[in-house]
């Protein structure tokens, strides 16, 4: 049933799956008490849940977290970083300025972009794979329509410096070994073997992880929502406290134009 009647049920009414706060009373998270059956969980161990509706041990917490950890770069020059440092030499408020940057993180070629497409092909890879299909063809089809494969190639240099500690991490916890991460770095095989030359990266690398760790494709895109926050911050307090307006001016004379002038400027 849709149209007006449908609208008529939910009238004055909310209808939730994932909890509700009863104000002087106590408040449920996802069909527990968030303060009696939850209190002791850290704040990774709550977010996760609402995220997915279910609980995570230690060890894949760590893991987890540490994902987030080893990608909190405080540097300015990073596209959204730079969000958040330039609203603080405007005087922004750090809300905003941070949210800011949150929203540019969800890039098409950086961030949040590559990273859901990166744990999407590979469990599209995976079924493909188990039906009989084999590799080659599958990337080469992602390839085609995509024009890129999210999870490898990095700019700058081919060279990703988070990789090597966070698989030292994940060895150490036993969680290194999943069929996921296998598979990703057969698709990075496939790829030097061939003339692409792409590396995996870190994107590539955590898709893996999280996949193993039964993460959907959804689950995945919100767990990595703040991941960037970490870096952001310093940025945003250390560009406040400098002049306002002094990080990364543009001059007139760095500007390329050809067109048409459409001011005339008097010298004084």
């Amino acid at each position: 049933m849709n149209g007006p009647e449908r609208l008529q049920q939910n009238v004055g009414l909310i209808r939730s799956r994932v909890g509700a706060a009863f104000l002087g009373s106590h408040a449920i998270f996802r069909g527990k008490d968030l303060h009696a059956e939850l209190g002791d969980l850290g704040w990774m161990a709550v977010y996760l849940l609402g995220v997915t509706g279910r609980t995570f041990g230690d060890r894949e917490l760590r893991l987890l977290e540490s994902i987030w950890s080893y990608t909190s770069y405080p540097d300015t020059r990073i596209w959204n970083n730079r969000v958040a440092a330039l609203a603080g030499s405007t005087a922004s408020t750090g809300t905003l300025g941070l949210s800011a940057a949150l929203a540019v993180s969800e890039a098409g070629i950086y961030g949040q972009g590559p990273c859901t497409r990166a744990i999407d092909f590979l469990y599209r890879a995976r079924a493909e794979l188990e039906a009989g299909a084999e590799l080659g063809p599958c990337v080469q089809r992602e390839l085609s329509l995509r024009r890129s494969l999210g999870g490898y190639g990095r700019p700058v240099t081919s060279a990703d410096e988070r990789i090597a500690p966070l698989l030292k991490l994940a060895k150490s916890l036993g969680l290194s070994g999943g069929c996921y991460l296998k598979l990703a770095y057969a698709i990075e095989d496939h790829l030097l073997a061939g003339r692409y030359r792409m590396h995996i990266n870190y994107a590539g690398v955590v898709a893996g992880l999280a996949a193993d760790l039964g993460l959907s494709t959804r689950e995945y895109y919100f767990y990595l929502f703040p991941c960037f926050l970490a870096g952001m911050v310093p940025c945003y307090i250390d560009a406040s406290r400098r002049t306002a307006g002094t990080l990364l001016p543009l001059p007139c004379n760095g500007v390329t134009y050809e067109g048409a002038p459409k001011r005339t400027w008097v010298e004084r």
